[in-house]
């Protein structure tokens, strides 16, 4: 490990201060820390804010849900608005990591986290994402857990969170406080691809300080839940994942919000299952049909075709529970 100096902030002001001169946020410390001994993560400055008020958990004035940047995973787990609301942010956040670190990893922290891709941990391999340029060991390597979705020549890693599923399937908004004030920035735009620039991963501005995650009223009644398919059922990573939420009306799909995880650079929408599900009936053949196009567009590498296939009967699989048709 490097050496670093350490600061913690008393407010925001002191928090966006040192964050504009470069310093690095820690609150739960469970994905940068780690970095940091790896050597892959060389921060100057480390600028705790885990005494800044980003704690609240809230039901919005138009009846959504916003959860402040600071709020612990197992707290928001367990919040009965969460669980009530939107059960797929609860069951998302119970099949992350462990409980140990549940209990300490902030939902800020969870959705910044960097990709679990065994070449960018280690620094004697080629990373663009890591070192711009530098080329990408995965496409020609061992790329069994890799994305087929979003890829780009220079990376083909994935996004390991599972509650940025959910919350790219329900549309939620980021809301940033830096040095020229607050601003809101769509989910989707908030994780960016990695194109010819794998080393930017948000949309964050210097100095910026996520403050919370806005989730937005939808349409009741409301059904919704979170499947994981990985290689073992106790603290891993998804090989693919599907985040689902169906609003049926008079017995039609009125509203679709599909997501998936552990196949993309990004948390994957799946707009073209959304659009075959609304305005059907619930049906055996409706979720196989819609499920067919949640692979659309992917890339496989040579080790990781088998996730066309299990993405597409997770989705299927998700479609029928959420849907009422095990």
């Amino acid at each position: 490990m490097h050496p670093f100096s350490f600061t913690k902030a008393a407010n925001t002001g002191e928090a966006l201060n040192a964050g504009r001169s470069g310093g690095r946020y820690i609150a739960g410390g469970t994905t940068l820390v780690d970095l940091m001994r790896e050597t892959v993560e060389r921060p100057g400055t480390l600028v705790d804010i885990s005494d800044l008020p980003m704690r609240e958990v809230r039901v919005t004035e138009r009846g959504g849900l916003r959860i402040g940047a600071l709020v612990r995973m197992a707290e928001a787990a367990a919040h009965p608005k969460v669980r009530s609301l939107y059960p797929v942010i609860s069951q998302a956040l119970e099949l992350s990591a462990s409980a140990q670190l549940r209990n300490m990893a902030t939902i800020g922290g969870n959705i910044m986290q960097r990709t679990r891709c065994t070449y960018f941990r280690d620094v004697s391999a080629d990373c663009n994402k890591r070192e711009p340029g530098a080329g990408c060991a995965a496409r020609g390597g061992v790329n069994r857990t890799h994305a087929i979705l979003g890829t780009s020549d220079s990376c083909v890693a994935t996004h390991p969170s599972d509650a940025a599923v959910a919350f790219a399937a329900l549309e939620a908004a980021v809301h940033l406080l830096g040095p020229d004030g607050e601003r809101r920035i769509p989910f989707a735009d908030f994780l960016l691809r990695p194109g010819d620039t794998p080393n930017r991963e948000q949309a964050l501005r210097q100095g910026e300080l996520i403050t919370a995650v806005e989730i937005p009223a939808l349409p009741r009644p409301l059904r919704s839940g979170y499947l994981k398919v990985r290689d073992r059922q106790s603290y891993e990573f998804a090989l693919t994942s599907a985040a689902v939420a169906l609003h049926v009306r008079g017995g039609v799909i009125q509203e679709a919000k599909v997501a998936a995880g552990g196949v993309g650079t990004v948390p994957w929408k799946l707009p073209a299952v959304e659009q075959a599900l609304i305005g059907e009936r619930p049906s055996d053949r409706l979720w196989a049909e819609a499920a067919g196009h949640a692979a659309d567009g992917a890339r496989p590498l040579q080790h990781n075709r088998f996730k066309v296939e299990l993405l597409n009967r997770t989705v299927e699989r998700q479609l029928r529970t959420v849907g009422g048709m095990k």
